[in-house]
């Protein structure tokens, strides 16, 4: 087996422009469940929303690529108002019910046959990054660089590096928002309402308000991610945008410790290097014939298995994630 090779595939997926992705909705996710305590299982919506308004934008309507980079942010604070509004003023269950919903009903009608002109329907919409990568700084190529005192390498074209460059640029501008924000009183109200929003209503601050802004925040931060998840694959499919976005969201966000800065980055670069590890792992296994119980196409299954067991092991033996503290996550029920 090729051990130089999986690495090198391994690392190139953990900082490459699916764990930006991730990082992103995980960011998200932490403002709304790490800080606030708001339980959201629709992040994909957010997402959603952030990917087919800059799709939409340039080849529906014709607009310019930057401006639908702002309305992205701007219909992500509008999602985050509709599924507020109504959920935000009652218990925690019933934001996760709407939440999940929302993220399941976008992606059917994006896909619904009635609305194909608009949004290319099943098929999605293609090739409306243009506007981006034309002032890409880079020299066509591939360009590979290798890790100090070894011959594991990580491989990018020109333009993915662009992408990695404005990605990792967004997740630090995220983090820093978010770890100033989280230091400053409004912060300090935030994280009071995780812990008990009943005392934050007795000392006369209005708990609706701060919990829709939160949402909005996290919701901005998601539809961020949204517009590079398009950007990177120059192509938006409804079904690309299903639950298991939320849940690998999710995942990124425990793995790494909910309730800090760079728990989400981290833990979206650890999964995906371990998931990427395991799978080439697996797959040369399969292909040098170490293991004759399986073949090619059943690897990703036992890659999932493999990603829930780990995800049990998690929560048994370190709840609080790699760089977690137990008692951040130990969320109030009351509600």
């Amino acid at each position: 087996m090729d051990w130089q090779q999986i690495l090198t595939v391994a690392l190139t997926t953990a900082f490459g422009p699916t764990a930006i992705v991730f990082a992103l909705a995980a960011i998200g996710l932490n403002v709304h469940f790490g800080y606030t305590g708001l339980v959201n299982f629709g992040q994909v919506a957010f997402l959603a929303v952030g990917a087919y308004t800059v799709a939409m934008g340039v080849v529906t309507y014709g607009l310019s690529f930057w401006l639908c980079v702002f309305l992205a942010l701007v219909t992500g604070s509008i999602l985050a108002l509709l599924l507020g509004a109504p959920t935000l003023r009652l218990r925690a269950d019933y934001l996760a019910i709407v939440t999940i919903a929302a993220g399941e009903i976008i992606r059917l009608v994006l896909r619904a046959a009635r609305f194909r002109e608009s949004t290319g329907g099943a098929a999605g919409i293609q090739n409306f990054a243009g506007d981006f990568y034309s002032l890409n700084p880079y020299s066509p190529g591939r360009r590979n660089y290798t890790i100090p005192g070894t011959d594991v390498g990580l491989t990018y074209s020109a333009n993915d590096l662009w992408l990695l460059t404005v990605g990792w640029a967004a997740v630090a501008l995220a983090c820093l928002i978010v770890y100033l924000l989280m230091r400053s009183p409004w912060g300090r109200v935030i994280k009071a309402i995780r812990e008990d929003e009943e005392a934050v209503r007795s000392l006369g601050k209005n708990v609706y308000v701060y919990k829709m802004q939160s949402l909005a925040l996290g919701g901005v931060i998601g539809a961020i991610g949204g517009v590079l998840f398009a950007v990177a694959r120059q192509s938006v499919v409804p079904d690309s945008l299903g639950t298991l976005l939320t849940f690998f969201a999710y995942v990124a966000l425990v793995l790494g410790g909910a309730a800090r800065v760079l728990g989400p980055v981290l833990g979206a670069v650890v999964f995906f290097f371990l998931q990427q590890l395991a799978s080439s792992t697996l797959r040369q296994a399969v292909s040098a014939g170490h293991v004759d119980f399986l073949v090619a196409n059943e690897v990703g299954i036992v890659v999932q298995i493999l990603v829930g067991v780990g995800l049990m092991a998690l929560m048994i033996f370190r709840p609080q994630g790699i760089i977690g503290d137990k008692s951040e996550v130990a969320v109030s029920v009351r509600r």
